[in-house]
């Protein structure tokens, strides 16, 4: 009895462990700011289709969706969409797939530059 409750545990453990591998992390911004349609590289883990399904800058108070232009585990890049509110800086954000979606703001931000 105590020993399939220790597996149990540790089973439980090992799962949510490897849930937690899977959230997508963004490390960089390359370049760390442009202008309307500029692409940015984004470097991190985690960032497949596989567990990114929409990405957004935002400001916390507005999510705008941008147009990823290509998608890897390791690199995503995105076009900075137009009317976004030049010298303002922007977070990322991601939309995570499955039963339970969840929107995940990273540590990245991009600076918007005039046209």
């Amino acid at each position: 009895m105590r020993f399939s409750l220790i597996a149990t545990l540790l089973l439980g453990a090992g799962l949510a462990a490897f849930a937690q591998d899977t959230a997508p992390r963004m490390a960089t911004a390359d370049p760390a700011s442009g202008k309307k349609g500029d692409i940015i590289a984004v470097t991190g883990i985690n960032l497949d289709k596989g567990c990114v399904v929409k990405v957004y800058l935002t400001d916390g108070k507005h999510d705008t969706p941008v147009e990823v232009t290509e998608q890897a585990q390791t690199v995503l890049k995105f076009k900075i969409p137009g009317g976004l509110e030049v010298g303002t800086r922007f977070a990322l954000m991601v939309l995570t797939p499955g039963a339970n979606p969840k929107l995940i703001e990273q540590p990245v931000k991009v600076l918007i530059e005039g046209q």
